[in-house]
């Protein structure tokens, strides 16, 4: 077999065998077939595309490439949660919780961000001493005990995707439907829980811009867990705007402090509880979502959701007390309120540039090296819809070094589109993907 005939065949639009795909994969993971060809193969896929089976038959054989992990020692039903990534997206920090709290199992290996932000791992560890590096062992004690846990992924998880990722984002192939889904499920698949709920985002600060895209995403992923012989099923969500109210790590963990501890209602405690709902059903804890959202809904006001958080704090060392005085979290030098310079309805935001905005504050990283102030961000005081009078504070802005604040200044604002028309609210959940 020769990586120039894979080329060629996919070239002329025809399907890749198995076994075509996992010669491959292992021989670009080993090194034996050079980036050169592996991009031409790319961008004969990225042009003539993949059909179900190849996709699938692609994230497996990225499974294969490394570890898998085993989670047996975890007695119960084990749902992960995965949303494909926004603004202000908090989502695993409240699911998490609210699923354990609720008699369900949560084990979940994230990722650090490269982006606007910081990834799950990042928030996490603006919380004081948090350890995200655990054990295998350490990760089943913990997640046995209190029923939830989020570490960080372990080296030699799917290799194949880190080299493709890499090769994908200078060759400007990213943006495929088989090749994303392959990398996100690829992931999910590795990491051995046993049923997977997917969040795929849509609108200006999502991947996917359009509700059609991300739908054909949702259901080629959903499709290669059914495949792979794990149930998954997926929401497609809104990310016309920032999902919580809080951009930026520390500033996040607050936000899901308060949305656990009953204090903060909005989009981002809506979509967590849709998420968490769903995870509980698949996880055969409860039969319908109704009585899921009901016993959601008992353990946030009963103060279990929160005991459960700062139980998982504790055991992978971090100090619980942030649950009950987030004062303990980094803070920031200053708070700046940036204000409207007109009056009139909010009708639209940029999100995308609006993550940027955060980046620019320090909230986040473009290189895996850099390092993130886990102080800075801001928080949104209108959304979509709101009316605004001129002078009125749009966001809090919490600043350490100020050296990008006039152009945060100037994006944030030129983000945000005012007008005279009164605007219908956004919907936030646009269907279910099965």
């Amino acid at each position: 077999m020769r990586i120039v005939d894979l080329i060629l065949k996919k070239k002329r639009g025809e399907v890749l065998s198995r076994e075509e795909i996992k010669f491959f994969i292992d021989g670009y993971v080993s090194g034996d077939i050079p980036d050169y060809q592996v991009s031409a193969l790319l961008m004969a896929v990225y042009f003539r595309g993949m059909d179900k089976q190849e996709t699938t038959d692609l994230t497996l054989a990225m499974v294969d490439s490394g570890d898998k992990v085993d989670l047996s020692s975890i007695k119960g039903i084990k749902v992960d949660k995965h949303s494909t990534g926004g603004v202000a997206d908090t989502a695993t920090l409240i699911v998490g919780p609210l699923v354990a709290a609720s008699g369900g199992l949560v084990a979940k290996m994230s990722g650090r961000g490269l982006g606007h932000t910081g990834g799950t791992l990042d928030k996490l560890e603006s919380i004081p001493g948090m350890n995200i590096s655990q054990t295998m062992k350490r990760f089943a004690e913990i997640v046995n005990t209190c029923g939830v846990s989020v570490i960080g992924q372990t080296g030699n998880l799917v290799p194949a995707d880190k080299k493709l990722y890499a090769l994908r984002d200078v060759t400007g192939t990213v943006d495929n439907v088989s090749l994303i889904a392959g990398s996100v499920m690829s992931k999910k698949l590795a990491s051995g829980s046993d049923k997977i709920v997917l969040d795929v985002k849509t609108g200006s600060g999502a991947f996917m811009k359009d509700v059609e895209s991300a739908s054909e995403l949702a259901k080629m992923m959903v499709d290669i867990g059914t495949l792979a012989g794990k149930e998954t099923i997926a929401l497609v969500t809104d990310m016309n705007q920032p999902l919580g109210n809080a951009v930026g790590n520390a500033l996040e963990v607050k936000e899901a402090i308060e949305i656990l501890a009953g204090d903060h209602d909005g989009d981002l405690k809506s979509v967590s509880i849709a998420l968490a709902s769903k995870m509980l059903v698949l996880g055969d804890i409860f039969i319908n979502e109704r009585d899921a959202e009901a016993r959601i809904n008992e353990v946030i006001n009963n103060g279990e959701a929160l005991k459960r958080f700062g139980q998982m704090i504790e055991m992978q060392g971090g100090n619980p007390e942030v649950v009950n005085d987030t004062s303990l979290l980094p803070s920031s030098d200053s708070i700046l309120e940036i204000r409207s310079d007109r009056e009139g309805y909010i009708q639209a935001m940029n999100t995308e540039n609006m993550g940027m905005v955060a980046l620019l504050l320090g909230a986040g990283r473009t290189k895996k090296r850099d390092v993130v102030d886990s102080a800075v961000g801001y928080w949104m005081k209108k959304r979509i819809g709101d009316f605004v009078n001129k002078g009125d504070v749009l966001a809090d802005f919490y600043v350490n070094d100020r050296k990008n604040l006039d152009e945060s200044v100037e994006l944030f604002k030129k983000s945000i589109e005012i007008g005279n028309n009164s605007e219908k609210k956004i919907k936030l959940i646009y269907n279910t993907v099965k």
